[in-house]
């Protein structure tokens, strides 16, 4: 059997419609056209010669007023009545009519009696003439009424057909198109069970077995892989659970797909009321697992395991496939010997800053004594020995005492004493510590302070350290004879903005993240560059107060450093 491809089915159904509309059409055309053609035969047969018969009557009546004319006029209609003779009978009433005309024509007298012929005869022509139209009449009407009925019987047989035609074709396309559509969702379902059976022998035939035949690979593609995708499938689990540390697996809705031994430990869950459950869910009643998936601060997070205190830190893995994010992986990571360790150091340090402060200290009186002439004189070489002595000496006692706030900070226990204060006092006390500074290398400090701000609540000590450090960092890296620009505003969220703007040269974009860390400096620097702790410092300071610090800096055209401290 030949196959009749589906194009060629939709053009004959499309066809056969156009051809009922054509049937419907000719039919009422031709029947229309017979109606119009018996209704001109009654009009030229029998219409025509009522009017001629009219016309010689009404020139009888003219006759003895106006002969001439009235004989004219007769014998043009009898002439065209001659002609149009059409009904049996009327040629002889024409014929009577012609020859009483001609007596009357060829005599000058004539008697009544043949004008009464003559209309007689007229009379004869109007009767058979009207009697023909009557008959023709209904001949038409009956004629009419059978075309109407034709054409109202095919034309419902059109109708039905082509209704049926309608409801019928658009199934026969649509149908396997769900079918083919409810086919593929339960291949997306993984359903490789599911066939499709048309019984048309066209594209939807060959599409319903290239489905098929596709249903059937996946199908043999699932079982044959079923054994090693579940062995895969153990072994991933095997690994996660070997895995020391803490790990939780989510997918991008966030739901947990995985958490090891020490995972459901450290949350004293479960694995039954974790795994496959939402995180949003699954957190409702657990604070750790709503804070591992809700906050992304890496700060470390004290959890008490066993009753002992222990601390861990927070990272999180991306996984993708084919460059999309498919899911993540949080890790925690126990830090907890590392933290004793650094609380070790920290002790440390505290220690050995505080033993060496008090000898750093005796020494640098004994440095003032030995400058003093009472002591005795000193030769030029003495003097500069002592003073190099000096500023050794006073820079180990800042690195002492650096030390000792970064233990302090380290610690934990920063004795802050916040108080109302006008940002005035704040920039007065750090303008009065660096001004000798400045003024040895000839820098002016251009301060902008509006006497409207409303007054700080801070640390004054701490902030006026916070404030001379970044001052300080400004002479130090500022060209000679240039000047520094000190600004204090209002700012959001009811804070006051601090700001230090030196025109100095500037610190490369890739350092600007790591200027705030411990003992960083920014590489290729001259002079006197300091230790590195004086921003850390400054960062615990202000935060510890509520603020926050930052540089913004261009290379080549100097940086502003600014902190925020509350409003009071």
């Amino acid at each position: 059997m030949s196959k009749v491809r589906l194009k060629t089915k939709i053009t004959l159904g499309v066809l056969f419609l156009y051809i009922m509309l054509l049937v419907v059409s000719v039919l009422g055309y031709y029947y229309l056209s017979r109606l119009n053609e018996k209704a001109k035969i009654i009009l030229k047969d029998n219409y025509e010669s009522l009017e001629y018969a009219k016309n010689m009557l009404v020139a009888l009546e003219e006759l003895p007023t106006n002969k001439a004319h009235s004989v004219q006029e007769f014998e043009k209609n009898l002439e065209k009545q001659q002609i149009n003779v059409t009904e049996r009978g009327e040629k002889d009433a024409t014929a009577k009519v012609a020859a009483l005309f001609a007596h009357i024509q060829n005599d000058s007298t004539y008697s009544p009696a043949d004008v009464a012929g003559i209309k007689a005869n007229i009379y004869t022509i109007m009767d058979l003439n009207m009697n023909a139209i009557v008959g023709k009449n209904e001949t038409v009407k009956m004629a009419a009424d059978r075309a109407l009925w034709y054409i109202a019987i095919i034309s419902c047989v059109c109708f039905l057909v082509g209704l049926t035609f309608v409801y019928n074709f658009p199934g026969y396309i649509a149908n396997p198109i769900h079918e083919l559509t409810e086919g593929i969702k339960s291949i997306a379902n993984k359903q490789y069970s599911k066939r499709l059976h048309f019984s048309s022998n066209d594209e939807f035939g060959d599409l319903a077995n290239a489905f098929n035949t596709m249903a059937q690979r996946l199908d043999d593609y699932e079982h044959s892989n079923i054994a090693r995708i579940m062995f895969e499938k153990q072994r991933a689990e095997a690994v996660i659970s070997s895995l020391k540390d803490a790990t939780i697996g989510f997918d991008i809705k966030n739901t947990i797909l995985f958490a090891n031994a020490e995972a459901l430990q450290l949350l004293s869950m479960q694995e039954k009321d974790v795994v496959g459950k939402s995180a949003e869910d699954a957190g409702k009643y657990n604070d750790l697992l709503k804070y591992l998936v809700n906050n992304q601060e890496n700060t470390p997070i004290k959890i008490v395991v066993d009753g002992k205190e222990s601390f861990f830190t927070r990272e999180v893995a991306d996984i993708k496939h084919e460059n999309e994010r498919i899911g993540y992986v949080v890790i925690l990571k126990n830090i907890t010997s590392f933290k004793e360790h650094d609380l070790a150091k920290t002790h440390f340090i505290a220690t050995i800053s505080h033993e060496l402060k008090t000898p750093l200290a005796s020494s640098d009186f004994s440095l003032k004594l030995l400058e003093d002439d009472r002591v005795g004189h000193l030769s030029e070489e003495q003097k500069e020995l002592v003073d190099s002595l000096k500023q050794d000496n006073r820079r180990m006692i800042k690195i002492v005492g650096e030390l000792l706030d970064l233990s302090q900070v380290e610690s934990g226990n920063i004795q802050l004493q916040p108080q109302s204060v006008p940002a005035q006092n704040i920039v007065q006390y750090a303008m009065d510590t660096v001004r000798k500074q400045a003024a040895q290398r000839e820098i002016s400090i251009d301060a902008d302070v509006p006497e409207t701000l409303p007054k700080v609540l801070a640390d004054v000590e701490k902030s006026a350290w916070v404030l001379v450090n970044l001052l300080t960092n400004a002479i130090r890296y500022s060209p000679a004879k240039s000047a520094i620009a000190l600004n204090v505003m209002a700012a959001e969220g009811r804070m006051i903005l601090f700001s230090v703007q030196d025109k100095g040269k500037g610190i490369p974009v890739e350092f600007t993240s790591r200027i705030f860390e411990r003992f960083f400096q920014v590489p290729g620097g001259s002079g006197d560059k300091g230790n590195g702790l004086g921003l850390a410092i400054s960062k615990e300071f202000i935060e510890a107060q509520g603020g926050k610090i930052g540089v913004t800096s261009e290379e080549g055209k100097g940086s502003t450093f600014y902190f925020t401290l509350p409003a009071a």
